[in-house]
């Protein structure tokens, strides 16, 4: 694969240095890159900037309001938009219930709903993981009735990341007991302001609310909600996680994370000389570089062939466990580049407008922030141990 960019390719990635110059507002730009946190309304208004541009939903196709982009210029979009702070869009409907009802779903459905995840007026939250079934998540055990027209929907799902902010839920239910697990589970559209839904935070070790369990007590749901056929969810499911673990490899986000340990070796000093300059740090430091500049191409291989049901699933996978392992790499020897400015943090100080003296250089305060929060991302979409389980049944046969 030819890695250097076309004349085409450097005209698009000007074009969108220029755009993020232009538009990506100084405020959002300026907390992404020191390791502040993003307010609800921050998130809402790069989607909407994102939106008007028709830069939104670079992976859809064009018939559904998306870019028609390559898989090298989406890369360079990620890359270019990573490098200048420019927050993630939420991936939640973009990017994991939007193509399984670009696939599965009713033309009812595509029709109402995708509008919606484009211009802003739904922001959707994930409902699969449970207590008891998170890797194992054909173990769930929420249940949907059928009572007429609706499903009566009852049980618990936690791990719901941004769930505060949510007004619409997609879920994994259990609509049958019989035969393998697999086969009585179907996907569900909620929406959450219906009665008997319930969000309760939950606070990660670092003092930030990213989490939730949310409660379905008697939840009526219209039949009408229900993507593709009843008992055929896991299917739904396994496709949409193909899409959520390659999204999980982050490859731009590893990128500017390289430059930020780059940067920190360069200052930080061991015996009178930076630590860059250091054999050992310097040998651990290339590892991850090399590793990093793999998963790219990988990435683009998978990225230009998005149909290919032979390899997106493994491809997938392995991109998901790369992209997570870097990624804690990445932390973890920042963490120890950084010696005692990583200890861990006062949680108020990566809210905008904390004024208090920092503890340490500026690029050290976001460090034990990262590192605590990435520990999670080898687990989330389907541990990585279970990948592996998914590349040895795939490609080997076994």
């Amino acid at each position: 694969m030819d890695l250097s960019y076309s004349e085409d390719e450097i005209a698009f990635r000007d074009e969108v240095r220029a755009f993020l110059r232009s538009d990506l507002p100084t405020s959002i730009a300026n907390k992404v890159l020191n390791g502040k946190r993003l307010l609800k309304q921050d998130m809402e208004d790069w989607h909407a900037i994102l939106h008007k541009r028709g830069w939104l939903a670079e992976s859809w196709p064009v018939e559904y309001g998306g870019t028609g982009w390559d898989a090298v210029q989406r890369q360079i979009f990620e890359d270019e938009s990573c490098a200048m702070g420019a927050p993630r869009t939420v991936p939640f409907g973009l990017k994991m219930l939007a193509p399984v009802l670009m696939k599965y779903g009713s033309e009812e459905q595509k029709a109402y709903y995708l509008p919606r995840i484009l211009d802003g007026s739904d922001w959707w939250c994930q409902g699969y993981s449970e207590p008891g079934a998170g890797s194992d998540l054909a173990s769930l055990k929420m249940k949907a009735v059928r009572d007429g027209d609706h499903y009566v929907v009852n049980g618990q799902k936690t791990w719901t990341t941004l769930g505060q902010y949510a007004n619409k839920i997609f879920c994994l239910v259990r609509t049958s007991n019989e035969g393998k697990r697999q086969e009585g589970i179907s996907f569900l559209l909620v929406d959450m302001d219906t009665p008997g839904v319930t969000v309760r935070p939950i606070i990660l070790l670092e003092g930030t609310h990213e989490v939730n369990e949310v409660f379905f007590d008697d939840v009526r749901v219209p039949v009408a909600n229900l993507v593709g056929e009843e008992n055929k969810g896991w299917t739904y499911a396994k496709y949409l996680l193909t899409h959520e673990r390659t999204n999980i490899a982050n490859v731009g986000a590893n990128k500017v994370s390289l430059a930020h340990l780059k940067h920190i070796a360069k200052n930080q000093k061991i015996r009178g000389r930076p630590l860059i300059d250091d054999p050992v740090f310097a040998t651990q430091l290339a590892q991850i570089e090399m590793d990093l500049d793999a998963m790219a191409t990988t990435n683009l291989r998978l990225l230009s062939s998005p149909d290919s049901v032979a390899n997106a699933g493994p491809m997938s996978s392995m991109l998901k466990i790369k992209g997570t392992e870097i990624r804690q790499a990445l932390n973890d020897l920042t963490r120890r580049a950084l010696g005692p400015y990583a200890m861990p943090f006062i949680s108020e100080a990566l809210d905008a407008g904390y004024n208090e003296p920092p503890v340490g250089p500026d690029y050290a305060a976001p460090v034990s922030q990262e590192y605590f929060n990435n520990r999670k991302i080898t687990i989330y979409g389907g541990s990585n141990e279970v990948q592996r389980g998914i590349i040895t049944k795939m490609m080997m046969g076994l």
